[in-house]
């Protein structure tokens, strides 16, 4: 494949995948625009960053194509190279921080119960931080995620409403934890029995729809399992851009490659 051919086929890519990346920019707004999103934990800012840099990546790419300076496509595949590695660091970093953690099946139950402890440390440090978590409580009132949640079930019996899988926001944040034992009204009122409860969540949960359970470590703990399923995501989704740097920079490799045998080839020409 001669220098031309390659820088060529470099040049095509790029504008093809710059086309690509407007699409993919409208979808992350929308999607932070979007009232369905889980209180700022979905993975819309991490499609927006993946739409900008493919876009800035490609409109680079196309413009050494076209300029085909030889200095400046080195440039070019070093600038690329170090992407690649940054990408490489952050995607192995977000798979390992995001294997740790899961929902605790319960006998006899359809749902499950979420620790904190069980997630990873970075996970835990975000989810406690005050500002994150003032944020986080403040949007789940706001949007009602427990008021839809009691009407979804309102009309279940105890032994109905034991069977539904609930989601990780719904256990955590909408009701008192198994531990408690309390009795079930409905599914975000419960009767408080006398005793001593050994899990402090028992303490924090009242009946206020503004309040519910959203100051315990289970609520946390379901905010953590969003984060941890979300990061994962954007990792897979970073697998699919990696790869796609990957062929680029190697078609600029070739083209730089290209460019040194024929220089050498031309030079020798001259000499003859």
């Amino acid at each position: 494949m001669s220098f031309h051919l390659s820088i060529n086929l470099l040049g095509i890519i790029n504008l093809v995948t710059f086309l690509f990346s407007i699409p993919i920019l409208v979808a992350g707004i929308w999607l932070g625009k979007s009232a369905v999103m889980e209180c700022g934990l979905t993975a819309d800012t991490a499609v927006i960053s993946i739409g900008v840099l493919i876009m800035i990546v490609s409109l680079a790419g196309f413009i050494v194509s076209c300029c085909r300076v030889y200095w400046l496509l080195w440039a070019y595949l070093v600038l690329l190279l170090i992407l690649i590695l940054f990408g490489l660091s952050l995607t192995v970093l977000t798979f390992v921080v995001s294997n740790k953690g899961s929902g605790e099946a319960l006998p006899g139950k359809g749902y499950k119960e979420y620790k904190l402890g069980n997630y990873s440390s970075l996970i835990r440090k975000i989810v406690n931080e005050t500002q994150n978590w003032n944020q986080i409580k403040t949007c789940m009132v706001d949007t009602k995620v427990c008021t839809s949640f009691n009407q979804k079930y309102l009309n279940d019996t105890v032994e109905k409403f034991h069977k539904e899988r609930l989601s990780a926001i719904q256990s955590g944040c909408c009701k008192p934890s198994n531990d408690c034992g309390f009795t079930y009204r409905s599914p975000t009122n419960w009767t408080e029995e006398k005793g001593v409860y050994s899990n402090p969540d028992c303490k924090a949960w009242d009946n206020d729809p503004k309040v519910l359970c959203f100051d315990c470590q289970s609520c946390k703990a379901g905010v953590a399992d969003i984060v941890k399923h979300t990061w994962k995501k954007e990792a897979t989704i970073n697998v699919v851009f990696l790869s796609f740097l990957i062929i680029v920079h190697c078609i600029g490799c070739c083209a730089f490659r290209n460019n040194l045998r024929d220089n050498a080839y031309n030079n020798q020409k001259w000499r003859l």
